[in-house]
């Protein structure tokens, strides 16, 4: 699964990542963002990518309650097209969702020792997400995401046998395409990254509080 992510790569980096032409200027380093809280993420709006915020747990346009969103934070890729929570946004409202390291909790006897989970190169990557527009009774509007999960590679394995669908760069695009609508088509995007470019060490026990939120949680601990 995902269930905090890490994102601290200068504004400049990012737009030149993923080429994009406008960017939020309400956007800060995050060391460690939790579910319900505003994260980044890219659309094609069919003529450009856009890069915005969108609260963390998605909530379908059907829904009574926004409570829902708690708990869709993820979505299998195996069954996009059966739940009726995700089916629509996976052919219709597709997004990345931008991150430079994702945690994870590795049981170790009575305890659980959080990792941080990067790539090798330190590069940032898109997770593959799918976002909704959800309107409350009293008329407000909430803009909402998911992120999509996999089975877990070698790396990741004998930590959680779920990890977040890590794209490609070359498969971004496509991800994103409006006119890709037959999620057959899509499915053999949404596979386990590949672990020989993944790396994983253990850091402090501070980023179990969602409120904390310094550098210091990516440092590496004995």
């Amino acid at each position: 699964m995902c269930g905090r992510f890490t994102l601290f790569a200068p504004a400049e980096r990012i737009i030149r990542r993923f080429g994009l032409t406008t960017f939020p200027e309400a956007y800060v380093k995050r060391y460690n963002i939790a579910p319900s809280q505003p994260v980044l993420a890219v659309i094609h709006d069919g003529k450009e990518n856009r890069a915005g915020f969108l609260r963390w747990g998605l909530i379908p346009s059907w829904a009574k309650d926004e409570k829902v969103g708690y708990k869709l934070i993820n979505a299998r890729a195996e069954t996009l097209g059966e739940k009726r929570s995700f089916q629509e946004a996976a052919q219709k409202r597709r997004c990345l969702i931008i991150a430079d390291g994702f945690y994870e909790w590795k049981r170790e006897g009575n305890r659980k020792q959080p990792v941080r989970v990067q790539l090798k190169n330190g590069e940032l990557f898109a997770m593959a997400g799918l976002w909704e527009r959800w309107q409350s009774p009293n008329g407000e509007v909430l803009y909402t995401c998911t992120i999509v999960t996999t089975e877990a590679n070698d790396l990741l394995r004998p930590i959680h046998h779920r990890m977040p669908v890590i794209l490609p760069a070359e498969f971004e695009a496509r991800w994103l395409d409006r006119s890709a609508r037959d999620l057959s088509d899509l499915q053999p995007l949404l596979k386990p990254y590949m672990a020989e470019e993944m790396l994983v060490y253990p850091v402090s026990d501070r980023v179990n509080s969602a409120a904390y939120d310094g550098p210091d949680l990516i440092e590496p601990v004995e």
